[in-house]
């Protein structure tokens, strides 16, 4: 196969030749780059059934010529050769400053690549990965260490190389991916902004980079034809209500097919080292931490005060390095030693500190239950008939500039309609939340099914609220169960067909979920406080009762609604 290179000048702080940069903590690693120039080129890799994948290689350069040597190689199971993905660092490329080959695919349906899509990350994209991890360690530029990166689609993408076992696979950052793809991607029962790309046009596709070689995009226009077969994801999510839907789109029960709880064994036996990345506005936080529980020794988390993929000005590429150099070099960098998570404590909305841990929920946490009563949020229960809200299915937050760019990146705000809010008394002192709050509400409905949405929120004393965190349940799939794996103690429900029950007018119903995990400190002077919806603007495909249906939350001493708050520190 004819390649062509060309030459793509990297910017370095500073040419250096330097070694490792030694023994460093969290967020100080700060090696020296080795290159300031690479070449990349691009080209089709076939897998085993002929399906072409489009690759680019970037390797580190000296004169505009591939530097000499083998070295170690981290890619990406991405949309596109010519993107990193959503969110991972601009300068993933820079890893080639520091000796490293890098390698971006995009997975068979996407970008130049052929083939369609098959649902979303189907085993058959695992194979890929396989396949792909142990050809570029036979390649003449590679010393046979290979790692993988990727956040969101990419990340999941990452966590699916990992289950196929490849030999040579030893290390693999993944973002903001979810350990049972039904808890994560359909939290509570409930499809919300997740789960439903990447769906694209032929002329959207069209606008991705061919391959060189392919300055007419005649290769990519069969490519784009072929993609058009490929899954809808959010018609597949609609056809999947249930943990266990068999869907005719995919002629399987995909949930159970692509979670990565159900090969978890196979993900444990492959030895990969894992550095997981969260953020506390990310959805899949929680997610994270489980797949962290379920992978002692093996895996390591971080989670910043971000959105999906994000990482603010944190130096995310320098602790790429530091877990990379050690596992793929075999350097001392620190973190041979570091505890295995880090997260960013936060102080009210803004500022906050990093914190360490070797375990997670914190053993320094005290749970404190608070009963919602009246509009109140208190430490004992009452005896009142309850709360009523209309659900209004057109509830809006202010403009978010983020969330316009991506669903992914929608968090939730304060409702102020269609819900009750049950504020707590101010707070005397600063409070620490940090871990799993739990929701133990007792609902009645006039519809047979009802969509439960809870957020625990800061209240300043110029009554701004801030959403710590959310959780959500749809009621017919109110029945609790035992998680399959170490699910962190928090309510689970099996989620299978059998186990809907629709609610009944006028009898009381025990709704218990978790809301996210967080890690927020509340500032004296303000209140803690809780409000219940009946609909959240990132959801899709809600079920819609016109008119719209009454929610009560009750709150008697047989039904005492109420909330669980992991606190660290005397209760404020």
């Amino acid at each position: 196969m004819s390649v062509r290179s060309k030459v793509l000048m990297v910017a370095a702080a500073a040419w250096s030749l330097a070694g490792a940069a030694g023994a460093a903590e969290f967020g100080a690693y700060k090696p020296a780059p080795q290159y300031d120039q690479e070449v990349v080129s691009s080209f089709y890799l076939p897998m085993r059934d002929g399906v072409k994948i489009a690759v680019a290689v970037h390797r580190p350069a000296v004169n505009g010529h591939a530097a000499e040597g083998r070295m170690a190689v981290v890619w990406q199971a991405g949309l596109a050769i010519d993107k990193a993905g959503v969110g991972t660092p601009k300068g993933i490329n820079a890893l080639t400053r520091y000796g490293y080959v890098v390698v971006q695919t995009a997975r068979r349906g996407n970008g130049a690549s052929f083939g369609t899509r098959r649902g979303y990350e189907d085993m058959t994209e695992s194979f890929d990965s396989y396949e792909i991890t142990e050809w570029a360690a036979a390649q003449p530029w590679s010393d046979g260490q290979v790692g993988m990166f990727g956040c969101s689609n990419t990340g999941e993408a990452v966590m699916h190389a990992i289950s196929a076992r490849p030999p040579h696979l030893k290390a693999a950052w993944a973002g903001c991916f979810a350990w049972d793809r039904f808890d994560g991607h359909t939290r509570g029962g409930i499809i919300a902004q997740f789960g439903t790309g990447p769906t694209r046009s032929i002329a959207e596709d069209m606008n991705t980079p061919a391959v060189e070689g392919d300055e007419t995009k005649a290769e990519l226009r069969k490519a784009v034809e072929e993609h058009q077969a490929s899954t809808n994801l959010f018609d597949l999510m609609k056809s999947m209500p249930y943990r266990d839907s068999w869907s005719p789109l995919v002629m399987s029960r995909f949930w159970s097919e692509v979670s990565m709880g159900g090969v978890a064994d196979q993900v444990r036996r492959s030895g990969v080292a894992l550095y997981i990345q969260g953020g506390w506005s990310d959805d899949f936080r929680t997610q994270g931490l489980i797949a962290l529980a379920n992978l002692p020794g093996q895996a390591r988390m971080l989670i910043g005060p971000w959105r999906h993929c994000r990482y603010g000005d944190f130096d995310i590429l320098s602790e790429q390095l530091r877990f990379f150099d050690h596992y793929l070099k075999g350097e001392t960098t620190g973190i041979e030693d570091d505890a295995p998570l880090h997260y960013f404590r936060m102080e009210g909305p803004h500022g906050g500190s990093w914190q360490a841990t070797r375990a997670w929920p914190s053993p320094a946490q005290n749970t404190a239950t608070r009963y919602l009563r009246a509009g109140r949020l208190e430490a004992r229960a009452g005896n009142g008939k309850g709360d009523s809200l209309t659900v209004d299915y057109g509830v809006t937050c202010p403009p978010d500039p983020e969330s316009s760019i991506s669903l992914a990146l929608a968090v939730s705000c304060h409702p102020t309609t269609g819900a009750k809010s049950f504020a707590g008394p101010v707070l005397t002192h600063d409070q620490e939340i940090t871990g799993h709050p739990l929701a133990d509400l007792w609902i009645t409905s006039t519809a047979p099914e009802a969509d439960v949405f809870a957020y625990l929120e800061d209240v300043a004393p110029d009554g701004t609220v801030t959403v710590i965190t959310d959780g959500r349940q749809r009621a017919s799939l109110r029945k609790l169960g035992d998680a399959p794996w170490n699910n962190l103690g928090l309510p689970w429900r099996r989620s299978y067909g059998e186990d809907a029950e629709p609610l009944k007018p006028g009898e009381a119903a025990r709704v218990r979920f978790d809301f996210l995990a967080c890690s927020y400190v509340v500032k004296k002077g303000h209140r803690l406080q809780v409000t219940v919806a009946g609909s959240d603007y990132r959801q899709r495909g809600a079920p819609r009762v016109s008119p719209a249906p009454t929610l009560t939350v009750l709150e008697d001493a047989a039904h005492a609604s109420s909330v669980s708050l992991p606190l660290v520190g005397g209760a404020g």
